[in-house]
């Protein structure tokens, strides 16, 4: 899937069904390190579940495995270790979280929202714009929009230096492995 364009910090791309969405989820899971924090936002069955569906099999899980946590508010998942990582044999934690349930940002404390939003976690979080201002400040949003029956828009924007070369990378403008630029959510 080519982005519709990178203009700063902000790329957006259609997708005409739900395979293409995971398919890009896929591509971004790949890219995803300990520490990075998606924000997704857009309204019921927009498909963010299903980007997420993609993420995981990105970072070598299994999509099958994934359903939205609307009810529990968080599911983790333990992923294989990324290849060439150092230390080998430790799994990356992967965290989705849904907001839709929770009445006021003041409620996330009760989630384990500051052990989610250490660096030792991938976290994509639904609903995001429910946490207000407890999103950590190096964060990559995304915004999905319903475009007709199976088409969707998703805007993704950086919003600080680890995100930004992550979304550089996810749209493919960006040569820098993205490793090399620290991660810090």
């Amino acid at each position: 899937m080519v982005p519709l364009g990178l203009q700063g910090n902000e790329v957006s791309w259609e997708t005409a069904s739900p395979h293409e969405t995971e398919a890009m989820g896929q591509r971004l899971g790949r890219l995803l390190q300990p520490g990075d924090f998606l924000a997704l936002a857009g309204e019921l069955g927009a498909g963010k579940t299903v980007l997420v569906r993609g993420i995981v099999a990105g970072l070598g899980g299994c999509a099958g495995d994934v359903h939205s946590p609307s009810f529990t508010l968080v599911n983790e998942y333990a992923i294989a270790p990324a290849a060439g990582d150092a230390g080998g044999s430790r799994p990356r934690g992967f965290a989705h979280v849904d907001l839709y349930r929770i009445a006021s940002a003041e409620e996330l404390s009760g989630i384990g929202w500051d052990e989610y939003a250490a660096a030792s976690w991938i976290v994509a979080v639904e609903w995001a714009e429910r946490a207000g201002a407890w999103l950590p400040p190096d964060h990559l949003g995304i915004r999905f929009e319903h475009l007709g029956e199976a088409r969707r828009r998703l805007w993704a924007r950086a919003s600080g230096p680890r995100s930004g070369a992550l979304l550089r990378a996810w749209a493919g403008t960006d040569e820098t492995p993205v490793g090399e630029v620290a991660s810090g959510a």
